[in-house]
């Protein structure tokens, strides 16, 4: 619902718009508004018209005229919606389609008419906004983007997060069928070909990233099969034998059984066959240490051409949960101090722990905020559904593991173990254990953390407290020290000290305060 804010700019449900993409392509115009933090952004709006404008070029390389009736009737109300809103940012995309089509310049003149201004993108542009998008989404990507959409197979390396030289292939969803003819030895010869003659090569080990509302359905077909826990298929990871298995099973399904799959859109539902000889063809030919599922894609490659360097060099992950924790009344600021309070009480060299430990710190404080009996509940349903980036499905599993233990809920939902190890979900575990202390021990104040220090000595976890602050230590607090420390296999001790006498804080206590101070 979009309303004014106290400055009397236009918001949609709470939230500024951003900015937003129109994305003419050959299957589908859609348009997508997009508001919070830049490095992170959110979903505001998203509506699509199923056009289909690249149905008849292979036929006769032209846009339909039904299909272009369709696609400015969707067109002229996204420019109205964006008006009303308000929404001073606006890039409209056209792509493969529009690009190949006889009438693509005529098509874009009247797009103009509606007061849009339309850029046709190359092979190449779509290539390289693909890829940047995957590298907003994973950092570190490393391999080959697949993009498929109905006119396009876009291709292009990704590694020490730069995008190569990709390339466009004729080889979109609309345009598969008439390659193979109905026979998929056929369209696996072709493919293969095609793929073979023009594709970029992947500079030693690497992934395959698959772009796509296809892809993403091929990913809701594998997770109905194996029961998979998480419902965002963005981040949805298989091993090359998995992928390799799922090509096989989709091969011998029926396209009624795969309609039958609520998780599935009705308007992927015939092109799964033909994708999955697609996946077939790129499995063999780059032979990926992984295949993984990425949401992000042209779109939000757009909208990371948008920001500056400093905002790109942010974490996804944390520039996220900051953001939806503070909407929710958790300060970044307490929880950092509280990262650096108990900073004494992580053992791990996890790479990346760091990070997730402060996201799960920001989850649980912002899930102290709801009611008793939702705090659990709702926090896992964050930690495990929303979409966050840069995140793996372990990395979620330790994030409601510790908001789990911040509520001192220790026997873990059953779906937790299936997705992360004993040693990662007991390492989240103490940080869900630290948090509870830290709050309980002040109710939260900076002055309580202060005047207080959480350290490990020998086979003890000692809380200091300065004379000043000696009473906060009752029962409660000794219960849940008493807990953190036997968690950690240590023995609970307490003391008392002078302002002046209380222990120095550590160097990575430090670090993390000055973090958030930049």
């Amino acid at each position: 619902m979009a309303r004014k804010d106290k400055r009397g700019r236009s918001t949609i449900s709470g939230s500024e718009p951003l900015g937003a993409i129109i994305d003419i392509g050959s299957n589908t115009v859609r348009l997508v508004i997009y508001g919070g933090p830049p490095r992170a952004p959110s979903i505001l709006f998203n509506e699509k018209v199923t056009a289909r404008l690249g149905r008849d070029l292979d036929a006769n390389g032209m846009l339909a005229d039904e299909s272009i009736e369709l696609a400015l009737a969707g067109l002229e109300r996204f420019a109205l919606l964006l008006a009303d809103l308000e929404v001073k940012r606006v890039d409209t995309v056209a792509t493969a389609a529009v690009r190949d089509a006889k009438n693509g310049k005529e098509f874009l003149a009247q797009v103009k008419s509606l007061g849009l201004e339309p850029r046709l993108l190359s092979g190449l542009d779509e290539a390289t906004y693909s890829a940047q998008g995957v590298l907003g989404a994973f950092p570190i990507a490393r391999g080959i983007v697949a993009d498929i959409g109905g006119g396009s197979l876009e291709l292009v390396p990704v590694e020490d997060g730069t995008v190569g030289e990709g390339c466009s292939l004729p080889a979109g969803t609309l345009r598969l069928p008439n390659l193979g003819g109905g026979d998929r030895g056929k369209l696996r010869d072709k493919l293969r070909k095609m793929i073979g003659k023009k594709a970029p090569e992947m500079v030693g080990e690497g992934d395959l990233y698959l772009v796509g509302g296809t892809w993403r359905a091929l990913a809701a077909f594998a997770r109905g099969g194996s029961d998979f826990p998480l419902t965002d298929p963005h981040g949805f990871t298989m091993s090359r034998a998995d992928a390799g298995d799922l090509v096989k099973t989709l091969a011998k399904t029926d396209i009624e059984t795969i309609r039958a799959n609520p998780r599935i859109a009705s308007s992927r539902v015939e092109s799964l066959p033909d994708a999955g000889q697609l996946l077939h063809v790129l499995l063999k030919h780059y032979e990926p240490q992984r295949v993984v599922i990425s949401a992000w894609g042209l779109r939000e490659g757009l909208m990371m051409g948008r920001i500056d360097p400093y905002q790109l060099s942010q974490d996804p992950l944390l520039a996220g949960v900051v953001d939806f924790a503070e909407s929710r009344g958790a300060s970044a600021l307490q929880a950092t101090r509280v990262a650096g309070w108990t900073v004494d009480t992580v053992s791990s060299l996890r790479t990346g722990a760091e990070r997730l430990r402060l996201a799960a710190i920001m989850l649980g404080m912002a899930a102290m905020q709801t009611e008793p009996n939702l705090r659990v509940t709702q926090g896992v349903d964050w930690a495990l559904h929303k979409r966050w980036l840069s995140i793996s499905p372990e990395g979620r599993a330790m994030l409601a593991a510790a908001i789990c233990a911040n509520s001192n809920q220790l026997e873990l939902p059953e779906m937790l173990p299936r997705l992360a190890s004993k040693d990662a979900l007991d390492e989240a575990i103490t940080w869900g254990l630290g948090l509870r202390l830290a709050r309980r021990l002040g109710a939260g104040s900076a002055r309580s953390l202060d005047a207080t220090r959480l350290t490990r000595e020998d086979d003890a976890l000692v809380l200091t407290l300065a004379k000043s602050h000696a009473a906060l230590y009752g029962p409660p607090t000794e219960r849940d020290l008493a807990q953190l420390a036997a968690h950690l296999g240590l023995e609970p001790k307490m003391r008392v000290k002078g302002e002046k006498k209380l222990p120095e804080k550590g160097e990575a206590a430090v670090l993390l305060e000055q973090q958030i101070k930049r």
